[in-house]
């Protein structure tokens, strides 16, 4: 299938995705803050520079976009169907890159929480889910488990 737009619209379009501050993120740090969660952003100091760090419960919170992350059985992770070989290529070195941070960061006793675009959005939209969801943070936070995904 052809791109509907042209080379410089696209362009354009994919340099305007954010990878800092988007809304997922800003709504988990809404969420976590009105809790008495207390975090730093995207510390320098830690493989992989987490969207948040809780140093008081030793954890990096990952919110990841479906889509670049590749999660698994989600709508949202599709494949473009043009230039194909290239996004694949793109996909798995998203996938082995985000392997070796979490192992850098378990090396240093680093629990992780990763948080997927599709929970927030049925977050946003069920406040109920999004209650379980919080809960299941807090569970984490409180255990000594040393990854979750959500």
């Amino acid at each position: 299938m052809m791109d509907t737009v042209s080379k410089e619209v696209r362009s354009r379009n994919m340099s305007a995705i954010r990878s800092t501050n988007t809304k997922p993120e800003l709504f988990l740090r809404k969420l976590l803050f009105s809790h008495g969660y207390r975090y730093r952003l995207y510390s320098k100091n830690l493989p992989g520079k987490p969207d948040m760090w809780l140093r008081k419960y030793k954890t990096a919170i990952f919110i990841h976009g479906c889509y670049w992350h590749r999660h698994q059985g989600c709508q949202l992770a599709t494949t473009p169907s043009s230039n194909v070989d290239f996004w694949n290529d793109k996909f798995e070195k998203n996938i082995i890159r985000d392997q070796k941070v979490y192992q850098l960061l378990k090396d240093r006793g680093i629990r992780i929480l990763i948080v997927w675009e599709c929970t927030i959005k049925r977050m946003k939209s069920d406040k109920n889910y999004c209650q379980t969801i919080l809960k299941e943070i807090e569970d984490f936070l409180q255990s000594t488990s040393e990854r979750i995904e959500l």
